[in-house]
């Protein structure tokens, strides 16, 4: 497999472990106690997805995590034994791509690092999707929003969220669907987190995320995408 994996791990039994399993899937793998240690290797050496503790010596994972979506969006896992629902969904609002609870499975974890790095890597279709007299462009040939003309910066999985609701304009999915179709099969317990992640669109897609015009909530089932299409 091509790319590093960048681990944030402050604890070397842990790290050892998951550095193992990653490495017996065809990973390489870069091993750094702090984030200090993470943010000066990033700015020099890319990574293709970061592996991150959040209770870390130095910097908080969240500030790294923040960092890191705002420079280059790298693929983000969180790894942490923070594990209250308000913990996870807050791990997700700053564009954490996946989040997993320790104690955890390392064979999990190298599924999931999988899943992330597939759905983040380039869409292969082709289709360009333009709504409402071309205000709203989403072009999947080079992972691009625009709106009105101005680019819209979103995330890798911000992105599949986005297209998959205005693939199908006015179709209600419930949170289960988007989480199937977002990311690659149907975790347990992240269907509130899809709830994050379009706070996260609405701020930057939304003329006025309160009143939305494109990612439009269908209460006691789910989303669905109120653009009309471009002929």
């Amino acid at each position: 497999m091509t790319g590093t994996i960048l681990l944030v791990e402050d604890d070397a039994r842990i790290a050892e472990v998951a550095q193992a399993y990653l490495e017996r899937a065809g990973f390489r793998v870069r091993h750094v106690f702090t984030g200090r240690e993470a943010m000066a290797i990033l700015l020099t050496e890319p990574a293709a997805l970061v592996v991150l503790d959040l209770m870390l010596p130095d910097l908080s994972g969240e500030a790294i995590c923040r960092e890191l979506k705002e420079l280059n969006d790298i693929p983000v896992v969180m790894l942490t034994a923070k594990s209250s629902e308000e913990e996870r969904l807050a791990g997700f609002a700053l564009g954490a791509d996946d989040y997993i609870v320790k104690p955890f499975s390392p064979r999990e974890l190298v599924a999931r690092v999988q899943a992330v790095l597939k759905r983040s890597g380039p869409v292969d279709s082709g289709t360009r999707l333009s709504f409402n007299a071309q205000q709203l462009v989403i072009d999947d040939r080079n992972h691009t929003v625009t709106r009105r003309g101005t680019s819209v910066r979103l995330t890798a999985l911000e992105f599949r969220l986005v297209f998959a609701l205005a693939a199908t304009p006015q179709k209600t999915f419930t949170r289960e669907e988007l989480v199937d179709k977002v990311m690659g099969h149907n975790f347990d317990g992240y269907e509130r987190n899809i709830d994050s992640h379009i706070k996260n669109i609405r701020r930057k897609l939304e003329d006025n995320p309160r009143t939305p015009e494109f990612i439009i909530s269908v209460y006691g089932l789910g989303y669905r995408f109120g653009g009309v299409r471009d002929v």
